[in-house]
C-alpha cells in the first residue's frame, strides 16, 4: 500500500514541475519584451526633459536678447545627433528592437539650422546671442 500513495506523490510532483516549466517558458520571454518596452519609454521621457531644458534655455536667451548665454547638461545613453531648426529641435533614438523614435521639441527662435553630435555620457551645450549679431549660436563645449 505505501508504495501507490509514494508513485501518487511523485506523479503529482513532476505534474507540479513540467507546469512550472511551461509557466517559465511562455513568460520570460514576455516579461523581457515588457522590460524592455519600458527602458525605451523611459529613455524617450529622459530625452524629452533634456531636450525640453534645452528648449526653455533657448526661450529665455530668445526673451533674454543679445549678450545672454545659457548652459544646459544634458545626459545621454547613446551618441545621438541633436538637430536644430529655427522652430524646434530634435533627435532620433535607436530602440532596443533596433527601431528608432523621433523626441521633438517645440520653441521660437532666430537659431540657424545645424545639427550637433552629442556623445554617450553627460554633454554641455551652450546657448548665446552674442551681442552685435543677428542670430543666436548653439553648440557643444
Amino acid at each position: 500500500m505505501m508504495d501507490s500513495k509514494g508513485q501518487v506523490s511523485l506523479e503529482y510532483l513532476l505534474i507540479l514541475t513540467v507546469s512550472l516549466l511551461l509557466l517559465i517558458v511562455f513568460t520570460l520571454p514576455l516579461t523581457e519584451m515588457t522590460i524592455q518596452n519600458t527602458l525605451d519609454v523611459s529613455d524617450s521621457m529622459n530625452m524629452k526633459s533634456d531636450l525640453s531644458k534645452l528648449s526653455q534655455a533657448v526661450k529665455t536667451v530668445y526673451g533674454q536678447g543679445q549678450g545672454s548665454r545659457q548652459s544646459v547638461n544634458i545626459v545621454t545613453k547613446q551618441s545621438i545627433n541633436l538637430n536644430i531648426n529655427k522652430n524646434y529641435m530634435s533627435c532620433n533614438l535607436k530602440l532596443k528592437d533596433g527601431s528608432t523614435k523621433t523626441v521633438k521639441e517645440n520653441y521660437n527662435s532666430n537659431l540657424k539650422k545645424t545639427s550637433i553630435p552629442l556623445s554617450k555620457g553627460t554633454n554641455t551645450v551652450i546657448v548665446e546671442w552674442p551681442s552685435g549679431s543677428y542670430n543666436m549660436r548653439i553648440y557643444k563645449k
